[in-house]
């Protein structure tokens, strides 16, 4: 059994002594903010714009697409098609109707 270590934390007040978990903190002073400012940069309407928002407000309005924002069409499965949902459903049925007539697999077990 592990040694106990007993620590007096007041006159004939004693704890367990354990290992004090500190926080994790980042070593920055103030918390991390992403401003909406930018560089002056040229949309293609020829005006230039210092804010993001602003920036993709027109881009927006103007019917492009910033890259990594646009939505992406939901992916298809191949197991949604009507033909496998028919073959799963016929497999399921057949398996019950040979559980029911007293097909079972056979076992190795000893």
């Amino acid at each position: 059994m592990p040694e106990i270590e007993l620590i007096e934390i007041e006159p004939n007040k004693w704890r367990v002594k354990r290992q004090i978990h500190t926080p994790a903190r980042s070593g920055l002073p103030l918390p991390y903010v992403i401003s909406d400012t930018m560089p002056e940069t040229e949309q293609v309407d020829g005006k230039f714009y210092t804010s993001k928002a602003e920036f993709r407000r027109v881009g927006r309005s103007l019917g492009l697409t910033e890259v990594g924002n646009e939505r992406l069409p939901p992916k298809k499965r191949a197991t949604d098609s009507a033909v496998v949902k028919r073959e799963r459903r016929q497999a399921v049925q057949i398996a019950i109707e040979k559980y029911k007539a007293g097909h079972r697999p056979r076992t190795n077990r000893p």
